[in-house]
C-alpha cells in the first residue's frame, strides 16, 4: 500500500499517513515555465494498492489536472489498483444541464478521471448523490455526519438544539443527523436567482427559543449561510451555529462569515485552510484524516466501508 501527495492539501495527506503509520510516497509534482504540470515517482510501484489524495479545489483546474496527471504516471508505472482520494469533489455542483447549452461538467470530470486510470474514487459528502452513477468504476462517498454529531455532542450537548437544512435539497442530510442527535428539524426555503446569491422566503419550522444548526456539505461564498443565519435570528431563534462540509470560502467569505450574525461555522479540512479562514474567530475546523484513514485501510484490506456509518 502506498500513499501519494499532491499539491492541493499536503498537511490533510500527511495526517492520513501518519494515522496508517505509513510514510507518503517520494514524487515531485511541479510547473514547467509555462505551467504545463509534470509528475515523476520516485520509487518503485509496481504491483502496489496506491491511493493517490487530492482534493480538487481552488485553483479548481490546476488540482485536477495534477491529479489526472499524477494517475497516468502510477498506471504507466504498473500500479495494481490506483485510487483517487478526492475529500472535496470538484466541479460537483455542475451535475445537470442547468439551462440550454450548458454543460454537465461533473460528468465530464468523472470520465476524466476514469481514462487517467484511476480504478475506484474516495470522496467525502458529494454535493448530488447522483454523481456516483457518473462512474463507471467504484466510488465510495464518506460522510462527515459521524464526526460532526459527535463534536455537536461534545460542544453544545446542553443546549436546546434544532437541526436546520439551509435549503429542501438538504434535508435528506440535515434529516440523518437530527435523527442520530435526536433533534428537531426544520427547513429554509429559498429561492435562487442565479449561482451564490440567492433570497430565504419562508423558515419551515418553529425556532423560537432554539440553538439553530445549520447543516450544508458546501459554503462558498458564504451568502445563503449568512441570510439563512439572519432569518432564523428574526423568527426567534436563541443562537445560530454552521456545520458544513467543504469550506470552498472563496474570496471575502471569510470575512463575511466573521462579521455575521453565526456563533460559530464549524468545517472540515478536507480544503485546506486559506490565511483569512484561520484567522476568522468563529471559523473552525475539524480533521477527517482518522476517517479517511479507515476507509482507505478497509478498501485496501477487501473490507466493508458502508458499516462505518451504521
Amino acid at each position: 500500500m502506498k500513499i501519494v501527495s499532491c499539491n492541493s492539501n499536503r498537511p490533510l495527506a500527511e495526517a492520513v499517513a501518519a494515522a496508517l503509520n505509513l510514510p507518503l510516497a517520494v514524487a515531485t509534482i511541479r510547473r514547467f515555465a509555462d505551467s504545463e504540470v509534470f509528475v515523476e515517482i520516485h520509487e518503485n510501484i509496481r504491483g502496489e494498492d496506491v491511493f493517490v489524495i487530492q482534493p480538487t479545489s481552488a485553483p479548481a483546474n490546476d488540482t485536477l489536472m495534477e491529479l489526472l496527471v499524477t494517475l497516468d504516471a502510477l498506471r504507466r508505472a504498473s500500479a495494481r489498483r490506483v485510487t483517487a482520494v478526492m475529500p472535496y469533489f470538484g466541479y460537483a455542483r455542475q451535475d445537470r444541464k442547468s439551462g440550454p447549452r450548458s454543460p454537465i461538467s461533473a460528468k465530464l470530470v468523472a470520465n476524466l478521471i476514469t481514462e487517467a486510470g484511476a480504478n475506484r474514487v474516495l470522496t467525502m459528502d458529494l454535493h448530488a448523490g447522483q454523481i456516483q452513477g457518473f462512474f463507471d468504476i467504484p466510488l465510495d462517498n464518506l460522510y462527515a455526519e459521524p464526526v460532526f454529531a459527535s463534536d455537536i455532542r461534545e460542544r453544545y450537548g446542553d443546549r436546546k438544539l434544532m437541526i436546520v437544512s439551509p435549503d429542501v435539497g438538504g434535508v435528506i442530510r440535515a434529516r440523518l443527523l437530527a435523527t442520530r442527535l435526536g433533534c428537531d428539524l426544520a427547513i429554509i426555503d429559498k429561492r435562487r436567482e442565479r449561482a451564490g446569491v440567492s433570497e430565504v422566503m419562508n423558515v419551515i419550522g418553529d425556532v423560537r427559543g432554539r440553538d439553530c444548526v445549520l447543516i450544508d456539505d458546501i459554503v462558498d461564498s458564504g451568502g445563503s449561510l449568512v441570510n439563512a443565519a439572519n432569518a432564523l435570528l428574526k423568527g426567534g431563534a436563541t443562537s445560530v451555529l454552521g456545520y458544513v462540509t467543504h469550506g470552498v470560502l472563496s474570496t471575502g467569505a471569510a470575512e463575511r462569515i466573521a462579521k455575521s450574525n453565526i456563533e460559530m461555522l464549524t468545517i472540515t479540512d478536507s480544503i485546506q485552510a486559506t490565511e483569512a479562514v484561520k484567522g476568522a474567530a468563529n471559523i473552525r475546523q475539524l480533521p477527517i484524516a482518522p476517517l479517511l484513514a479507515e476507509a482507505m485501510d478497509r478498501i485496501h484490506k477487501e473490507t466493508s466501508v458502508s458499516t462505518l456509518f451504521q
